[in-house]
């Protein structure tokens, strides 16, 4: 009910940009154009975690990106999933679309106080309309929320790479039902709106490969974010947007 009230308040009651504070808009043109996708890039952390597949993200987390992500997350500020949303489908697509079959975004999940919290999954729902935008670009995709926490792990903020990697390991694994919900896929992408050391993604790779999920034939597992810090970024390209 939380994120339902939310949402119709985002759309009923004027609202400031969530970027920079530009008045009665939900994102301002100049905060929009800093999650086009225009630097989106493959990044790395350093140290990076063993396991971490292809990771690209979409944009830099600082100024006008960074206070999206947070009011989206933490201030349920639910109708910008759509803008941080196609920002994560360049993301995708940049990493291709493997062969025949579906995109499958694989969302990392919240730890359900989180989920309660907060009132809202951001993860899954900013890979709903990273998938919605990707269809509409005529590429087959799908969400398959698969993973799950198996056990208690201590809030991440404030950890370091080594506490991360430690808090996390064996944390995650493929929920029953795993297998056909990703039957079909060409690629599977796990997603998140956020990179930092890479521990959680590389965790969430573990658990995929675990289970099996990308052992036909063909099948590739990759990794997109809306945003990682300027220092992982190995290069910044410039790609068309979706």
């Amino acid at each position: 009910m939380r994120g339902w009230w939310q949402e119709l308040a985002g759309l009923v009651v004027p609202v400031d940009c969530a970027g920079c504070g530009a008045v009665r808009v939900l994102v301002c043109a100049g905060c929009r154009d800093a999650l086009s996708g225009a630097g989106e890039g493959p990044v790395r952390p350093s140290p990076r975690p063993a396991g971490l597949p292809v990771v690209r993200a979409a944009a830099v987390y600082e100024g006008a990106v960074r206070s999206l992500l947070l009011a989206h997350k933490e201030r349920g500020a639910l109708p910008l999933a759509g803008v941080l949303g196609a920002a994560l489908a360049v993301a995708v697509l940049a990493g291709g679309s493997g062969g025949a079959g579906d995109v499958v975004l694989v969302p990392v999940p919240s730890a359900r106080r989180q989920v309660r919290a907060r009132g809202h999954d951001p993860a899954r729902r900013i890979a709903l309309a990273a998938a919605g935008r990707l269809r509409r670009a005529g590429v087959p995709a799908r969400v398959a929320p698969v993973l799950g926490l198996r056990r208690a792990v201590a809030d991440q903020a404030g950890l370091g790479a080594r506490q991360r990697r430690e808090n996390l390991t064996g944390a995650l694994a493929v929920r029953r039902g795993g297998r056909r919900l990703t039957a079909g896929a060409a690629r599977i992408v796990l997603v998140d709106d956020l990179i930092t050391t890479g521990a959680t993604l590389a965790e969430a790779a573990r658990a995929v490969r675990a289970a099996g999920l990308v052992a036909g034939p063909g099948a590739v597992l990759g990794a997109a974010v809306v945003a990682s810090s300027a220092d992982s970024f190995r290069r910044i390209e410039r790609l068309p947007r979706v």
